[in-house]
């Protein structure tokens, strides 16, 4: 179904009525409207204000921020530096501390070296200590053996001198003889006189050894012959006969001052 289209209808409709010059404008026909523009405007310097305020923090809250991350890394290198120190002071106590341990180790096998030579030669002394007190116990057993063989032997001739006292007194007498130590206790000194006419006072003497079974003559003063006085002394070693031996001396020494 279709309708007729009516120009007529359609824009005499919608159409306002011509204005005469004594009509009213529009404009005074609308109703007044209340924007509130001083409202508004006092709404946006609100905003604005709090706007600034909020940008002064916020730059603010940056500065400081900003001032406590220099901050911040400034500890933080400083931190690092002393770390780094630190660390620097521990490598050089860890090399002090290696070199210490090595010295050490080096002293102590130097050291267990030393105890090891100490060890032996403590252990060679302890083996030369016994050798020498075995052989100090052999030669004490030896002089005690010579002690008494010497006492016995002693003990003969004091018992044998108690018996020729009265014959040594005689030939003391008769070859001008005086028997004196020698500084010994198996020595006698038996000093003539009387040898020369034509000096009296020149004396002679020679020292006699008692300390074995025979005897043996040390020291001659003149000196006589040798092979001489060695006959002599084989002569009284054989016979034992004690004044022989003192007249066969005197006679020697007689020759050897004459």
């Amino acid at each position: 179904m279709t309708s007729s289209f009516e120009p007529s209808l359609s824009t005499s409709g919608m159409r306002p009525p011509i204005a005469s010059a004594d009509a009213p404008s529009m404009a005074d026909s609308l109703p007044s409207i209340n924007f509130g523009f001083e409202d508004l405007r006092n709404s946006m310097a609100q905003f604005t204000a709090k706007f600034d305020a909020f940008i002064e923090r916020g730059r603010k809250q940056v500065l400081e921020e900003r001032n406590q991350f220099h901050i911040n890394m400034a500890e933080y290198e400083e931190d690092q530096r002393m770390r780094q120190r630190d660390i620097e002071i521990l490598n050089l106590k860890a090399q002090t501390h290696e070199q210490t341990l090595q010295k050490e180790a080096a002293e102590a096998a130097e050291m267990h070296t030393a105890i090891s030579s100490i060890t032996l030669e403590r252990d060679s002394r302890l083996a030369k200590r016994d050798r020498l007190k075995q052989q100090i116990a052999e030669t004490q057993k030896a002089i005690n053996q010579k002690v008494e063989a010497q006492k016995s032997h002693a003990q003969h001739l004091d018992a044998q001198s108690r018996l020729n006292f009265p014959e040594l007194e005689f030939w003391q007498d008769y070859l001008c003889i005086r028997i004196e130590g020698a500084g010994r206790e198996d020595r006698l000194k038996f000093v003539y006189s009387h040898l020369l006419e034509k000096d009296w006072e020149a004396e002679a003497w020679f020292e006699l050894g008692t300390a074995s079974r025979d005897y043996e003559v040390f020291h001659t003063r003149p000196k006589v012959d040798r092979d001489a006085l060695e006959h002599v002394v084989d002569l009284v070693n054989d016979d034992r006969d004690f004044g022989a031996f003192l007249k066969r001396m005197r006679k020697l020494f007689v020759e050897a001052m004459n």
